[in-house]
């Protein structure tokens, strides 16, 4: 451990019964930008603050998933975190549970075993792993009962927990403009066709030049249904962002498609980018074709 206490650095214990939602809650906390570590033996908690505190900033808030691995991880998480009090660094534990039946249902729905159940019950295994995890939730700093929560409310207490001001708002999209000869983007969440409008291509003095080059957006935009087309998809769009925010999606992206990539669709990618901005969305542009023969 490093001599001096970082400053700035938060650090959050997520821990808990298996299957109360440990995951769910993990990549909530990756989504607000902490940096998460999974399955981190709690005696490496003090390495993992000293390398945060060796970042110079770039890592600032981290997150570690802990879970029952053996009958000696109360004793080793406790011991590691007064050793992080000593050194001025206070860890909130996050502690997540749940009824047996409701994890009994979870567990069968996907049907797996218990890690604790060994050759015994699901149910043993549950009743060991909450015997042994009963001095951690008396300390911990925030305790959720996850019974009746579904995944979108869960995220909810997590981000009021542990997110900016304005996290919960917060949207990220990526607009991608690509071509519809090389393939399609796998990763696109919403696609959108821009073919229907004449191609820059077919004029000589436009094909050499982008949809980046004001020429090329010029002509795009005068053409018939263009902007109309900007009009209705926006309002489209900012509807499907209502409700992705309320569903606890954080991540959008949204591909625009025309022939070669190169033209239209970078020059309808740029104009939504721009009017699809504002303070709940944080928006990047790519151009995955631009460039291609």
């Amino acid at each position: 451990m490093t001599a001096d206490p970082p400053k700035g650095l938060e650090l959050v214990v997520v821990t808990g019964l298996s299957g109360a939602g440990r995951s769910t809650a993990a990549k909530c906390l990756e989504d607000l930008g902490w940096f998460v570590v999974d399955n981190l033996p709690p005696s490496l908690l003090g390495t993992m603050v000293d390398l945060g505190s060796r970042s110079k900033g770039e890592v600032d808030r981290i997150a570690v998933v802990a879970d029952v691995r053996s009958r000696a991880f109360t004793t080793d998480l406790q011991s590691a975190l007064s050793e992080l009090e000593r050194q001025d660094v206070h860890a909130r534990v996050l502690f997540l549970e749940a009824s047996d039946d409701a994890l009994v249902r979870r567990f069968e729905s996907e049907r797996r075993p218990h890690p604790l159940q060994g050759e015994g019950r699901l149910v043993d295994g549950i009743t060991r792993e909450r015997a042994l995890l009963r001095e951690v939730r008396g300390e911990a700093d925030l305790v959720l009962d996850t019974s009746l929560l579904n995944v979108h409310e869960l995220r909810g207490k997590v981000i009021a927990a542990f997110g900016d001001e304005d996290a919960s708002e917060r949207l990220h999209l990526t607009v991608v403009s690509f071509g519809y000869k090389y393939g399609l983007p796998v990763d696109a969440d919403l696609v959108v066709d821009c073919r229907f409008l004449p191609n820059p291509h077919w004029v000589p003095e436009l094909r050499p030049r982008t949809g980046q080059d004001a020429e090329v957006r010029d002509y795009v935009l005068a053409q018939a249904g263009a902007v109309d087309f900007l009009d209705r998809y926006e309002a489209v769009v900012q509807l499907l962002f209502d409700g992705y925010k309320r569903e606890g999606k954080r991540y959008v992206s949204l591909a625009v498609g025309c022939t070669g990539g190169k033209h239209r669709s970078v020059a309808m990618s740029e104009q939504l980018a721009g009017r699809l901005a504002g303070p709940g969305t944080e928006v990047s542009v790519m151009h995955r074709d631009l460039g291609r023969e």
